[in-house]
């Protein structure tokens, strides 16, 4: 198989194969270039030569030379069928609302190039080449937050970035991270020396026919939570430790009794970042410690974790499944049938979108309480009311929680499952639609809101952890306290909040406090 790679330049060669989630992740947030392969350009041409032959047949071909959805039934003559693909990408053109982030469009271009890549589509070998050139030039069509119900695919996302491929509409250029004003798609085209594609047979349908927009949101979440995960287990370690909970309860053969392989992962995580810590050397007596038991929100979290992290593995399976994947309809088959199918429906994209919702609020919820709880003297074993310097004249951090809380209550409607609802559309023809789209916009929201939620508890037990000198945290948890002190200072009387909770956001979403822990423990799983 012509697998997908990347050269040693950085550059992403987009083959008959699948792209790799770091492909994606490159392309897509990094700004990489990417290349057609010999092979995908060879296969392209030749199923391409497919489409024309059915083209000139007097019978009518689905997609070839007839309407589209409910209008499938009109035969379309030859004179009209350009302007039918110009007018499928105008017509379909129709998302609404806010604009989408930039780089899930370049992850929404790279993967339909991808599917074109793959020879299954029937487009000319100009059309993937007009796609790899907007990729590198930063070319980034306007593209709305409404408009996609993911089934036939993502169309009308898709439609807008066809459009822009034939000059028409609005675009962004992004270049070095940033992303520039909007100006007329022509107007970027010719700066970049790229002619504007004149849609032929087939072609329309192939440009908007796929699910790629809600599977390049999947991947990008997907590497967020990768990170995320890790970043809990760092703040459960250091909740644990600060509030002098047990670490006896992350013992490995404990945790073999039930073998989930993310509990597991969680609990080898939370043993390292407890190693040697006086903190918790200061509650053993002789070798046992003397907290029995804690809550649930301590004790339990490796389960919780491990539970999110199971999850997040079937929806990297589900999503690798996606790279694999030629969807179009109709597609062009290796041995030169054209055939119509369903491929594009969102659902095994949808469904693990809606799970990850779930794992997500769920995690928040825990790391919520979890920090709650070094705020309140009846459980905070010795620390001041709301680790204020002056309680009373201090509110310490009293609405640090408050923040964390609206968050999680955010984060549980946004776990309501998109998946679940379905508004037929085109007469009835498009009688089931599976709303992947919704269900990825509303993850990205419920990523970022887990991102502070975190953060918020790292904050928080930073601070405690200073407040229990001079007896020493863990080499690893004082390790991430450290980092986070070179931008957010220690304990003290109140300052102003705000920027502190956005400077351990920013700690917490580049990998701030995961680098730190792993230079003292070695990788983390």
């Amino acid at each position: 198989m012509d697998t997908s790679t990347s050269t040693a330049e950085g550059t992403v060669v987009v083959g008959t194969g699948p792209l790799s989630f770091s492909d994606v992740i490159t392309v897509a947030r990094h700004g990489a270039p990417v290349e057609l392969s010999a092979q995908a350009a060879d296969e392209i041409t030749a199923s391409r030569k497919v489409i024309e032959a059915l083209a000139a047949d007097e019978q009518p071909h689905y997609g070839v030379s007839t309407g589209f959805g409910a209008l499938a039934t009109r035969h379309i003559p030859v004179p009209l069928r350009a302007h039918l693909q110009r007018s499928l990408i105008r017509s379909h053109a129709a998302g609404s609302g806010a604009e989408v982030e930039t780089e899930v469009i370049r992850a929404l271009l790279l993967l339909r190039l991808s599917t074109l890549a793959t020879g299954r589509t029937g487009v000319r070998l100009e059309v993937a080449r007009t796609y790899a050139a907007m990729l590198n030039a930063g070319i980034t069509p306007v593209v709305h937050e409404y408009g996609s119900l993911g089934c036939s695919g993502d169309l009308a996302p898709l439609a807008h970035c066809a459009l822009a491929a034939m000059g028409e509409g609005t675009v962004r250029i992004a270049a070095a991270g940033v992303t520039g004003p909007r100006l007329p798609a022509a107007t970027a085209l010719a700066g970049a020396g790229i002619e504007p594609l004149q849609l032929a047979e087939k072609e329309g349908l192939a440009l908007i026919n796929g699910t790629d927009g809600m599977c390049g949101m999947l991947v990008l979440a997907a590497a967020d939570l990768r990170l995320l995960l890790t970043t809990a287990d760092i703040a459960a370690a250091m909740s644990v430790e600060a509030q002098l909970g047990t670490d006896a309860v992350f013992a490995a053969d404990l945790q073999a009794l039930r073998p989930h392989p993310g509990q597991a992962a969680s609990a080898a995580n939370l043993r390292a970042l407890l190693a040697n810590s006086a903190i918790m050397a200061s509650h053993r007596h002789p070798n046992v410690c003397t907290r029995v038991q804690d809550a649930y929100s301590l004790r339990c979290s490796p389960q919780v974790h491990g539970a999110a992290r199971d999850t997040l593995a079937h929806a990297e399976t589900v999503a690798g499944r996606e790279l694999a994947a030629a969807i179009d309809n109709p597609v062009v088959t290796p041995d030169g049938r054209v055939e119509s199918n369903g491929n594009f429906h969102g659902a095994p994209v949808g469904y693990v979108l809606d799970f990850l919702a779930i794992a997500v609020a769920d995690l928040a919820s825990i790391a919520e309480r979890r920090t709650d709880r070094f705020l309140d003297v009846a459980r905070s074993h010795g620390l001041p009311a709301f680790l204020a310097d002056d309680p009373g004249v201090d509110s310490g951090h009293m609405i640090a929680q408050y923040t964390q809380a609206a968050i999680v209550s955010e984060l549980k409607r946004l776990a309501a499952p998109a998946s679940v609802d379905s508004i037929p559309s085109s007469a009835m023809q498009e009688d089931h639609v599976s709303m992947g789209w919704s269900a990825a916009r509303k993850l990205r929201r419920a990523v970022d809101g887990l991102t502070r939620v975190l953060a918020i508890e790292v904050l928080t037990a930073a601070r405690a952890l200073d407040l229990r000198a001079p007896v020493s945290p863990a080499p690893a948890t004082a390790a991430v306290v450290a980092g986070l002190r070179a931008t957010v200072a220690g304990p003290g009387p109140d300052r102003f909040l705000g920027p502190q909770i956005e400077a351990a956001v920013e700690y917490v979403a580049t990998g701030g406090a995961v680098r730190a822990a792993q230079a003292v423990t070695g990788p983390l799983e």
